[in-house]
């Protein structure tokens, strides 16, 4: 049985032929569209896809379906995710998609909205989006039509461009926030896993330009997965065996749209995710503060790792937290006008060059700070105090949430707490937060500590208290 078609204000994902098909592709990117046109009377989309078998396809249906309103588009064929947002803004487009299914299995597609500020559409206008492409399918389940989709006569037609040169102005912004020379002279031995997904086209370009010798694993981008894509511990073994053997100073592992990126040290050990957005704020911070420059914020999501925290108090600045998601982490960064945030899922978002998360960004400051410092990527790491942190899924339906969530929040009365995000609970040294899942009838609880056998504790612990809470009402 084929799972339902999961849509966020953002953009939606399902199964290729069953849930996502180019129907669902045309009528999403016509609702779009027409919530654009809005403000636009005429204007590019660029269009792009991860490498996944099924992406041509859907980019040839969503070309049309923008066509045929009188859209013209650009084609980026495959391209990484920042990579879109960074296209956007080169060729001055209203917006665009990017067609990727993320970390998720091969049989998965989607498709994420882009604004003209070459970022993931706020919230405001995805809801918007999400009304009307309900109203959109409700109509034509109904066969009522559509009054505001308005297919164009011949003459009309827009464009459909192909983008000979999608990398250049995303390269040189990355280079721009690095020293380039500083990392070409210590020659760097790099092996970097794209796992048949699109960042290898842009990692080749820009480990390239910064002098590295590089070991390649998928670096071909047709969604041929070598291993399960979600960059985590559990799924990369195979890759830190690899790492070991070419004797390699760094390991970098980008999920399929290369928005995401995990580290690897030279031993063939996995530093992680949560390291990512630590440890280039942190150079970040340090450089400014090196060149005597004004310091500013940084932003996590309220689920990310403490270190940020940490690190933003060692430079006396603020470490600000958003609710999950990265439309969320970006509007807080535009707000506090930070000087750097992120995900902790390895998603850098640096407003230098985007306002996206970025692999590009992760991998090119990460050999940034390694050169600066004369450290290795484990020494970097050592330098930041160590937190555990597990994640949980408890199957709860929806309509419960908010009863357990206020049942918990009683039980730890004495305790910090926030409902920035579902319910966050702030001891000294560790936190946990509880949130529903917008797509399933189920609670994800991430608990972080010192220790993983004190994470294990707490989520353990919620863990009963949501079941007696099931339990008894």
């Amino acid at each position: 049985m084929a799972s339902p078609l999961i849509i966020s204000v953002s953009g939606l994902r399902g199964e290729i032929g069953q849930t996502l098909t180019p129907e669902v592709a045309m009528h999403y990117v016509l609702a779009y569209a027409s919530v654009l046109r809005e403000e636009y009377e005429e204007g590019l989309f660029v269009v792009t896809r991860d490498g996944r078998r099924s992406g041509e396809m859907l980019a040839d249906a969503i070309h049309s379906a923008l066509n045929g309103i009188g859209f013209s588009t650009l084609d980026g064929d495959v391209a990484a995710t920042p990579t879109t947002g960074l296209l956007i803004r080169e060729y001055e487009a209203i917006g665009g998609i990017q067609i990727s299914a993320s970390h998720n299995p091969r049989q998965y597609n989607g498709i994420k909205l882009f604004s003209a500020e070459g970022r993931v559409i706020p919230k405001l206008l995805g809801e918007k989006v999400l009304q009307r492409y309900r109203e959109l399918e409700n109509n034509l389940n109904s066969q009522k039509g559509s009054s505001f989709v308005q297919w164009v006569d011949v003459e009309k037609l827009g464009e459909r461009t192909f983008i000979e040169d999608t990398t250049s102005f995303h390269l040189r912004q990355v280079l721009a926030t690095v020293d380039v020379p500083q990392i070409r002279n210590k020659k760097f031995k790099v092996l970097l896993d794209s796992n048949h997904g699109a960042g290898g086209i842009l990692g080749r370009r820009l480990l390239d330009e910064l002098g590295c010798e590089v070991v390649f694993l998928g670096d071909e981008p047709n969604g041929d997965f070598e291993h399960t894509p979600e960059p985590i511990v559990e799924n990369l073994k195979s890759v830190f065996e690899k790492v070991q053997k070419a004797k390699v100073d760094i390991g970098f592992c980008q999920d399929p749209d290369a928005d995401r990126l995990a580290l690897i040290d030279a031993d063939g050990n996995y530093i992680g995710e949560e390291y990512t957005v630590a440890l280039c704020s942190k150079n970040r911070l340090e450089k400014l503060y090196e060149m005597n420059q004004p310091l500013g914020n940084i932003v996590i999501n309220c689920a990310s790792s403490r270190m940020s925290i940490d690190i933003a108090n060692q430079f006396e600045v603020d470490c600000c937290r958003s609710a999950v998601g990265e439309a969320n982490v970006v509007d807080l960064m535009i707000a506090q006008n930070a000087v750097f945030g992120g995900e902790g899922n390895g998603g850098p978002i640096d407003p230098k060059v985007g306002f996206v998360r970025d692999s590009f960004v992760g991998m090119a400051n990460i050999l940034d700070a390694m050169a600066r410092r004369n450290l290795s990527v484990a020494q970097l790491a050592a330098e930041i105090p160590k937190y555990s942190i597990v994640k949980r899924k408890i199957t709860l339906l929806l309509e419960k949430v908010p009863a357990v969530l206020d049942g918990i929040s009683s039980h730890y009365s004495n305790q910090k707490q926030n409902n920035l995000d579902g319910l966050r609970i702030d001891w000294d040294n560790a936190w946990v937060l509880i949130r529903a899942s917008n797509t399933e009838p189920i609670v994800r609880v991430i608990a972080e500590a010192q220790t993983e056998s004190e994470a294990n504790r707490i989520a353990d612990e919620i863990e009963t208290v949501i079941h007696k809470l099931v339990e008894n009402p």
